[in-house]
């Protein structure tokens, strides 16, 4: 009952009237040059944890798997969900196909890596994007559900994601995709999961067409200006991303490693790349930073700055304008590369 009332009154929020949130969400928030959108502030102050506070990651994996549903898209009776297993080194790892129904055989394939600091999401949280993809850009998607910390510290889970980008590539006929049209992406850790499969493909027989990267995370080992900048407040926060780090890396080392930290790794040859950063966020800069390193190793790489928007906006296009657009510029970037 909480939930619905807390996800009805989000989806009547996004309905009102600019100037009245603006009265609602008090003066504008400014910052580095930078102006958050209106609504997005008003959802930040009144729909999540007070900042600085970090719940046990029971209650913030449930949350998750609750308030990612909120301000979504509605699942697609044209895109029906199949489910598949690929076998990996830590054993099996499950995965859901989104395939539209008129899509044919031999079809380009979006492979998705969920967001959640290598700690939490899941095909659950990340349902109704991956159907809305699969609908709009004209592909099958399909989603990897890896194995994350603190469970599973690194590399385990980005070795589950490797492997599934292997079995995508073996089985693509079985499957019925092209294994010349693999493309990856992802959000958050997802899109450094992206990154690092991108890097660590790049000479496989199928190597990925593509990587899309929504507010990546992709240096462990430091922290940025954009850290300070936006330490609480601002949903994702300092504190949490420090939290996700401990959690995720055994020992201080592994932050060196590319696999953990794809800004430091190796990216000439890799497939081409589009980034979407959002203005108010802690890992702005180090995203920022992977699409410079990617244009000064040749990479094709089309990097996007949302001034206006909050880290995770991947699941609010439905409802919020400033994410609904950024989510159209997405798709127009997919049905250009990956198709």
């Amino acid at each position: 009952m909480k939930n619905a009332i807390l996800r009805f009154a989000a989806r009547t929020t996004c309905k009102l009237p600019t100037p009245i949130l603006r009265m609602l969400s008090g003066p504008p928030i400014e910052i580095d040059g930078q102006k958050l959108d209106p609504l997005v502030n008003f959802m930040v102050k009144n729909f999540t944890d007070p900042p600085g506070v970090i719940p046990p990651i029971k209650q913030k994996r449930e949350d998750y798997d609750t308030k990612a549903h909120w301000l979504a898209y509605p699942l697609s009776r044209d895109v029906p969900i199949t489910t598949h297993v690929f076998d990996g080194p830590n054993g099996p790892i499950n995965c859901e196909i989104h395939r539209p129904k008129d899509l044919p055989e031999k079809a380009p394939v979006f492979v998705f890596y969920h967001g959640g600091g290598h700690a939490m999401g899941s095909l659950v949280t990340h349902r109704e994007v991956c159907n809305k993809i699969a609908l709009d850009v004209g592909c099958a998607v399909l989603a990897v559900d890896y194995r994350m910390s603190p469970e599973h510290q690194f590399p385990v889970g980005i070795n589950d994601c490797l492997a599934a980008y292997d079995g995508v590539a073996a089985q693509a006929a079985k499957l019925g995709f092209d294994p010349d049209r693999i493309s990856v992406g992802g959000d958050s850790a997802g899109g450094n999961i992206s990154a690092v499969v991108a890097q660590q493909r790049k000479n496989a027989n199928h190597p990925p067409k593509f990587q899309m990267l929504w507010v990546p995370w992709v240096d462990l080992s430091k922290q940025a200006r954009s850290y300070e900048l936006f330490d609480l407040g601002f949903l994702l926060e300092k504190p949490e991303m420090e939290w996700y780090t401990e959690h995720y890396l055994r020992t201080e080392a592994d932050a060196l490693d590319p696999m953990a930290s794809p800004l430091l790794g190796n990216v000439e040859g890799v497939c081409p790349a589009a980034l979407m950063i959002a203005g108010f966020d802690p890992l702005r800069d180090e995203g920022l930073a992977y699409g410079e390193k990617l244009k000064k190793a040749g990479v094709r790489a089309d990097v996007r700055l949302k001034k206006d928007l909050v880290h995770p906006f991947i699941h609010f296009a439905k409802n919020v304008p400033a994410a609904q657009r950024a989510y159209e510029e997405v798709v127009q970037i997919l049905r250009e590369n990956i198709l």
